[in-house]
């Protein structure tokens, strides 16, 4: 788990939302509430831990963007979020 967590850690960076929104298109896009660790996350998904993903599902702290959100962030490109490629998915966090 530490190596992982290493790698994804490297990978980790900030995305303006004009980056993102072709992943939002493909329903690919994980919205991450700011009570979790994006880094967590992310660790759980590619470990496919089950419980804590369904958990953090079942109270909407992780969940596919709204249409709210989506119209708001295509009405400012240049806003930013920290994002995570864990393949399928890119997991996100409002900044």
């Amino acid at each position: 788990m530490q190596n992982l967590r290493k790698e994804l850690a490297q990978t980790l960076d900030e995305a303006e939302w004009n980056w993102l929104s072709p992943h939002a298109r493909r329903n690919s896009l994980i919205v991450v509430s700011q009570e979790l660790n994006l880094l967590d996350v992310g660790v759980a998904i590619a470990e496919d831990d089950t419980s804590k993903v369904t958990c953090w599902i079942e109270e909407a702290l992780i969940q596919k963007p709204s249409q709210i959100q989506l119209s708001d962030w295509n009405q400012n490109q240049m806003k930013r979020f920290n994002a995570l490629i864990v393949q399928p998915y890119v997991l996100v966090q409002e900044i």
